[in-house]
């Protein structure tokens, strides 16, 4: 597991549009991630509107994630989700389909889609990733919405 994660964006005093997608499946785990997801987006964009969309599982996300890239309108698009290793092949080629899904809906729609879908091994590794405090996917997806909402905004200024 890497540790070394980017610095920390700027607060941003704009107000922004956030969308997260999550999963009910491993719904302890998803929850953790929305539950620091939230918390970040909120710290460092108090003006935030922040709208949450629950589906059954990950291979749902994408669909619900294009349907608001559509219609919504959203600086940014966190996809929320835990896979769990089984026996079988079945987790690889579901996070494989989910990413390359999601990363086709941003490129297509140019609306950003941060992928917090994650695939691990096993509930410690989830537990670590989910609900701890010194490494949290939730909070760096939260971080990652934010800067490239801004780097966005920027962008289509000039």
């Amino acid at each position: 597991m890497s540790t070394a994660v980017p610095t920390r964006p700027r607060i941003v005093p704009a107000r922004r549009y956030f969308t997260i997608v999550a999963s009910r499946f491993n719904a302890p785990f998803v929850q953790g991630l929305v539950d620091h997801a939230t918390e970040e987006l909120r710290s460092l964009c108090p003006a935030a509107v922040i709208t949450l969309h629950r589906v059954s599982g990950a291979f749902e996300i994408p669909v619900v994630v294009r349907e608001i890239a559509l219609r919504e309108k959203a600086n940014a698009i966190l996809a929320i989700g835990v896979i769990l290793q089984g026996s079988t092949s079945h987790a690889e080629h579901l996070a494989v389909s989910v990413t390359n899904s999601l990363q086709q809906i941003a490129l297509t729609y140019g609306v950003p889609v941060i992928n917090a879908v994650l695939t691990l091994e096993n509930e410690q590794q989830a537990q670590e990733r989910c609900l701890g405090k010194k490494i949290n996917r939730g909070t760096e997806a939260g971080q990652a919405a934010v800067e490239i909402a801004n780097l966005m905004s920027d962008l289509r200024r000039i």
